[in-house]
This record gives C-alpha cells, structure tokens and sequence, in this order.
C-alpha cells in the first residue's frame, strides 16, 4: 500500500523527491504557515503515515487527526513547534535532522556579526537613499574580539572554529557539554552572567526549552558590554524583544543581529524596525541549496528507517524519553 508523507511547506529538495518517488512514497506539500483549522483538515482528510514540519506548528489536534502517522520528522532541529508529548501519547517519535544545517547555520551567525559589526545592512540602504556616509560610519574589528557561545551543539563547534582566524577567543557556556573540545583558542565558562560580561559578541546556539524563555531580557543586557553584540540564530523566544529594544534604542549594547523573531514573523509595526543597529534576516539561517539538499535527505531516510523497523539514532529522536515512559 502506498504510504503518505505530507509536508508543512514546500517540497522537498530535488534529490529527496526523486527518492521518495523511487521508493513509491506520496509526497503532499502544503502553503507554508496555514491556519491552524485548514491544514488539520488536510491532515484529516489525506490520513498520511508520515508529517515532515517544514514551516508552522504542529499541534496535539494535527497529530491526532491521522490515524495512521507514526512518525514526525522536523525539517531542521528546532522542534519548539511540535507538541512532542502529544506526539508522545500517541507512540508517535519526533526526528530532527540532527547536523545536517549546522554548517550553513554557523556560516550565517558569522555573516551576522561582521554585518552588525560593519554596518552594512543600515549603509547599503542609506546608499540606495542617495546617502554616502563615508566621513561618518564607523565599524568594530572582530579581530581579537572574545566569542560567547551559549550552547556548543554542532553549530556552535562549527562557529568557534570560523572565527579562529580572526583570532577570536571563545568562551563556551552550556551547562549540558560533557567535553569541551581541544582548541587553544576556546575555554569553558561556568558563570553565565560572568559570560555576558566578559564577551564582546555574544551567540546563542541553544534549544529552546520550558526554562529557557528570555535567557537574555533587561538584566542580562545589562550585564553585556557596551560595545558589543548579540547574535541569535536559534529561537526567537530566547531573547525578550521589548528588552532588546529598549538596550539598542539606548545604545546599551551596540548592535544585534536577529534570524529568528517571537513571533514570526514579527509584525510590520514592530518596534524592531526603527532601530538602525539591528540587522534582521528572515529565518534563513539554514537556507542553503546544501543545507536543504541535506536536511530533506536525512527526514526523509528517518521516516523511511521508522516504516521500515530499523531504531534512528536516540540523539535525532526528541521525545524518546516520553515514550519511554
């Protein structure tokens, strides 16, 4: 018979299509960021045996309205839009891509930095202004600068090795890293607010978690140095956007470069658009043809492995420890 995979967004890259055609799998994309009622109705009506989240939520009454899933794969490794323990009671595992973007990820909290550092989002549009601020702008060498990473999962093993020709110090804080691995150049931090303090950029890396909504709010902003910079890349709710606000208005920290908001996406009237130290991208962090190419690969092979009886890697699967229960 044949099995069904839908898709909250997009299809698939073009290699993971042609292997799921090969293996005779439906595939149904849907328009990213549906209402909640209208692609429940999809999922009621199409029965798929598998969801891979793309965009969106996927919430207790989407997975509950397909009798026949049995496995969600997330097209990344953010999976704070999944209702993982309702995926849980029903003995549904919940995969994540587990490195496949990391590369690209990294590349862009990079980007970011020398974008935030040098100005270059606000000078090229001040340039389209018929501006030229060549006797004004002034940018912040990274060189020799010290790295905060808050979270040394495959994304922030990745950065802390960008930056070691730029000479860079990095300091790791995660409280969860058995090892930190060998690097001259890279140290452990155990005091997160001594972190915050000591670090001239500062790049979250980590999950998002129930105790972990606005790691970075007003106090900890003010911890930050003034001259320096805070790089997200992970989750939106990580950060206190009112908080953030208030910090670049008063030039409390020097700039900020944002991939992912709360909510997405922000709406048009948001306070963060009239800040000229922000630089904004719209999640894309993991937007490379590689990084998809990869992705779409790997939660493809995971549902595939799922349907076929062979256990995935406990590391990929996010609520292993509900179902063990």
């Amino acid at each position: 018979m044949t099995k069904t995979i839908l898709l909250t967004g997009p299809e698939l890259a073009a290699d993971a299509m042609r292997l799921a055609a090969s293996e005779g799998v439906r595939v149904i994309p849907t328009t990213p960021y549906l209402p909640a009622e209208e692609l429940q109705a999809i999922i009621r009506s199409e029965q798929p045996d598998a969801i891979i989240v793309r965009q969106g939520e996927l919430t207790r009454a989407m997975i509950e309205a397909s009798s026949k899933l049995k496995v969600i794969a997330k097209h990344g490794v953010g999976y704070n839009t999944i209702d993982i323990k309702a995926a849980a009671a029903c003995g549904i595992p919940v995969s994540i891509a587990a490195g496949a973007n990391a590369q690209s990820v990294a590349e862009h909290a990079f980007a970011l930095m020398f974008s935030v550092a040098r100005q270059t989002a606000l000078l090229d549009a001040r340039m389209r202004d018929g501006h030229w601020d060549k006797a004004s702008a002034n940018g912040i060498e990274l060189s020799g600068k010290t790295l905060g990473l808050v979270g040394l999962g495959s994304i922030g093993s990745i950065l802390m090795d960008l930056v070691a020709p730029l000479r860079m110090n990095v300091k790791v804080y995660d409280p969860y890293l058995q090892q930190l691995p060998a690097r001259d150049h890279v140290v452990r931090e155990e005091d997160f607010n001594r972190l915050l303090a000591d670090s001239d950029i500062i790049s979250l890396h980590c999950p998002l978690t129930e105790t972990n909504h606005n790691l970075i709010g007003a106090q900890q902003l003010e911890r930050m140095r003034p001259g320096s910079i805070l790089i997200n890349t992970a989750r939106g709710e990580l950060i206190d956007t009112q908080a953030l606000v208030v910090a670049l208005s008063e030039r409390k920290i020097a700039g900020a470069g944002l991939d992912t908001f709360n909510p997405e996406p922000p709406p048009a009237d948001s306070p963060l658009w009239g800040l000229p130290t922000l630089v904004a991208t719209p999640h894309v962090g993991a937007n490379t043809s590689e990084a998809r190419d990869r992705v779409g690969m790997v939660a493809l092979r995971q549902i595939l492995d799922v349907w076929a009886g062979t256990p995935l890697d406990p590391r990929c699967v996010v609520n292993r420890h509900l179902l063990d229960n």
